[in-house]
């Protein structure tokens, strides 16, 4: 569904005719005005309408309808086509979300699709509103401000996950806690939310550096006034300092998977040390008990009064200096 839209004149929201096909042409007939219409989870039918209207090419108004794409950018013969993937997280559940955002841009328009609720555009819209002198710039300064507040949030969701991992580092290295089950599954999940996180902030890299002219060809891209590259390039740095946290994230979260396993296995082996040293010291009893207990008539000190008292303080003294011997080397 269509969720707004307007005709921006020299900065400023202004009416225009209720014909999409009407306002963009008045539009480009002023020259200091362009048209821009948002959707949400546009339906075939409601897309049609814009696509017709404003040109857009097939391909891109498939990936707009059936969204699950990659970050890209992507140049047609009458407009440019950008995806971009705005995340949400929840440090309550430790979920990381992530929605699509497509910007359509053209001579003297910009088409915004929204799919899920990660979405920048309506703060976009008010901030650019309530600055008309950056808004007269045109369909770019669009596509810069959505760009930038997406990773701008990149780089708040990059501090969240950073301060919840250092939580759960310290509770793997809690010594009441650290050894829970739960624990291993924990950490396998805060690693699944960054790999959701990396598949938003990765792709991403190429079309900024295309934007910024700074990739293989260092060309201004089509629809893009290229006075905007530098500020491309401001987007394009935040981006990376996003991807540098989110490869950290990911190295540090292996690594603390690496310890949890490790601590795993020592407190197998010291229980296994512990089981093994109460195994010995129950043999022993056992053994003479059994050496005794079997029935022959002539067996020494088999009928000697202080017999039984004997073999019992021969065991209970055994026990103590097994049990010292393996509380000595820390079995116990």
């Amino acid at each position: 569904m269509i969720v707004d839209w307007a005709i921006y004149r020299a900065g400023r929201r202004t009416e225009g005719p209720e014909d999409l096909s009407d306002a963009l042409d008045t539009a480009r007939a002023e020259g200091d005005a362009f048209v821009w219409i948002g959707l949400n989870e546009p339906t075939r039918q409601e897309f049609d309408l814009v696509s017709s209207e404003f040109g857009l090419h097939p391909l891109a108004v498939e990936d707009a309808l059936k969204a699950h794409q990659r970050p890209k950018l992507e140049v047609y013969d009458d407009s440019l086509f950008m995806v971009l993937k705005p995340v949400c997280y929840e440090p309550e559940s430790d979920v990381v979300t992530a929605g699509e955002v497509m910007v359509f841009v053209g001579d003297s328009f910009v088409v915004t699709v929204r799919h899920g609720e990660s979405s920048p555009l309506a703060a976009v819209r008010r901030r650019l509103e309530a600055d008309p002198e950056s808004l007269r710039r045109g369909p770019t300064t669009v596509l810069y401000s959505i760009a930038d507040a997406t990773v701008d949030h990149y780089l708040e969701v990059a501090t969240e996950l950073g301060a919840d991992l250092e939580e759960l580092e310290a509770e793997v290295f809690s010594p009441s806690v650290g050894g829970s089950r739960h624990t291993a599954s924990r950490i396998y999940a805060f690693k699944r939310q960054v790999m959701e996180f990396r598949r938003a902030t990765g792709p991403l890299t190429v079309p900024l550096t295309r934007l910024a002219g700074t990739g293989a060809t260092g060309t201004a891209v089509p629809f893009v006034n290229a006075a905007a590259q530098p500020f491309f390039r401001d987007v394009n740095d935040h981006l990376t300092r996003v991807n540098e946290s989110v490869e950290g994230l990911d190295r540090l979260v292996s690594d603390i998977l690496s310890a949890h396993l490790a601590q795993m296995s020592v407190r197998q082996n010291d229980d296994m040390r512990k089981i093994s040293a109460w195994a010995a010291m129950a043999a022993v009893p056992t053994l003479i008990a059994g050496i005794y207990g079997m029935n022959f008539d002539h067996m020494p000190e088999l009928h000697w009064l202080w017999s039984y008292p004997a073999v019992v303080l021969g065991m209970v003294t055994l026990e103590i200096l097994l049990y010292r011997l393996f509380k000595r080397r820390g079995w116990l």
